[in-house]
């Protein structure tokens, strides 16, 4: 049999697809893994997320001389104050709208119908209704089908919708734990993954560990931020123009910030939906405001908050979102730019390893 590199590089492919292959016939096997990987994913995610947050300021209590157990206990008493302080400010104003959406919700599913109906029957839109392509009313139709479908789905599966609150409510209850102990023996974990590496590759993984914590850190804290001030924007804007449902449409924004590019544009599609029942000033006027915070995030925040750390084209970042949305949905999206922080980082130091032991091979 062939002895070449190639060659033994597809006798590696092929065992590992055969390996696959076997796998998923005695899936009862691995199913507990799996289960186990879901039920823990989250927590630990999240709990990683408030790590890089919270991790600088133990360590600005740290070295100041207060130990770090002390200093995680004030964060948190100082996070539950801050919860606190948000709970009284903003609850009564979003309980308040969460309510009137959920009452107006029929009435605005058939405000949205009668919108798409009347724009239907204008003349601008039959022009395009003569190509078969181009079937404004069935758009409508399946537009108004599945808000219909959604709000009757959310009735009828309020089993799933409990277990689904009871999952959130384990996480929330998990986490808490999860982070004291990220937050206490955290910097023990590279000394873990140097301690298995060849004495020789030890400086080496030191610098990658490095990297990949600063790529992450980085990127957590800046996008947070970000997103933090763009929801703010977007609240004050909102309030200005009267549009109803500000602090929620606000609150979704700042979410869907946290997905480069995308993001802005999803989370500006809810805002756009209320502005059409309105009036079509109000379309104008919630385009005016997202235009005007994503001019202050783009040109004036980001900038100052991210920098360029991670050093990532933009039309890198366009490319990853796309192949990450179709393989993992909205998870995807919001995992896909760290992700690839970190393979770079990993791919640019082995790629700098092989140049080394190839120099010093013809060296010697």
């Amino acid at each position: 049999m062939p002895q070449s590199k190639f060659f033994r590089f597809g006798y590696g492919l092929l065992l590992i697809f055969l390996i696959i292959l076997v796998g998923t016939k005695i899936d009862f096997i691995f199913r507990p893994i799996v289960v186990l990987v879901q039920t823990l994913f989250f927590p630990f995610l999240l709990g990683g997320v408030l790590y890089y947050l919270f991790r600088p300021v133990v360590q600005f209590l740290h070295k100041r001389n207060v130990p770090k157990v002390l200093s995680i206990l004030l964060i948190y008493l100082l996070a539950i104050g801050l919860f606190v302080l948000l709970f009284y400010s903003i609850g009564p104003v979003l309980q308040r709208q969460v309510s009137t959406l959920v009452e107006n919700t029929p009435a605005l599913i058939d405000a949205i119908r009668s919108k798409l109906y009347d724009l239907q029957q204008s003349e601008w839109v039959n022009q395009f209704q003569e190509s078969e392509q181009f079937d404004l009313k069935e758009i409508s139709e399946k537009v108004t089908a599945y808000l219909s479908y959604s709000v009757q789905t959310i009735g009828t599966n309020i089993a799933n919708f409990i277990g689904i609150i009871t999952n959130i409510i384990m996480i929330f209850v998990t986490v808490p734990f999860i982070l004291y102990y990220m937050l206490k023996e955290g910097e023990k974990a590279p000394h873990m993954v140097l301690q298995t590496l060849p004495e020789k590759q030890r400086n080496n993984g030191t610098k990658i560990l490095k990297d990949m914590d600063i790529a992450l850190s980085s990127y957590i804290q800046g996008q947070i931020l970000v997103s933090v001030c763009v929801g703010t924007m977007l609240y004050i804007g909102y309030l200005i123009i009267g549009i109803e449902y500000s602090l929620i449409l606000a609150i979704i924004a700042m979410f869907t910030n946290v997905i480069p590019f995308l993001g802005p544009i999803i989370g500006v599609v809810p805002a756009l939906v209320v502005a059409i029942v309105d009036s079509p000033a109000m379309i104008i006027k919630v385009l005016v405001v997202m235009v005007i915070a994503q001019q202050i995030e783009g040109n004036v925040i980001s900038p100052q908050v991210m920098g360029k750390k991670l050093d990532i084209h933009p039309l890198t970042i366009i490319s990853i979102l796309l192949v990450a949305g179709s393989l993992g949905g909205l998870l995807g999206l919001i995992l896909a730019v760290p992700v690839y922080a970190v393979l770079k980082v990993i791919a640019l130091h082995t790629y700098r390893l092989i140049n080394l032991r190839r120099a010093k091979e013809l060296e010697d």
